[in-house]
């Protein structure tokens, strides 16, 4: 399965940039967006290390929701076994 995390950028020098979630910072590719798009403090979601698509904070917050509760269900499915 895989999956593309949301994250913001916290700093751009294109065409690599420093992307965090939930406290983790990674470096990151960016050249599969436009550079003209992208500004610190936006969301984007990272597949295998690169950004492959702008989204809005309300968006990245859902799936962080989603991924959350996905988490702690394996984690539950896990300890009950």
């Amino acid at each position: 399965m895989c999956v593309g995390v949301p994250m913001q950028l916290v700093e751009i020098n294109y065409p690599s940039g420093i992307a965090e979630a939930k406290g983790v910072k990674r470096e990151i590719g960016l050249q599969l967006m436009p550079e003209h798009v992208l500004a610190v403090g936006d969301h984007v979601i990272v597949h295998v290390g690169y950004a492959i698509e702008k989204v809005d904070r309300k968006l990245a917050d859902e799936i962080w929701e989603t991924l959350d509760e996905v988490l702690q269900l394996m984690d539950e499915e896990e300890n009950s076994a």
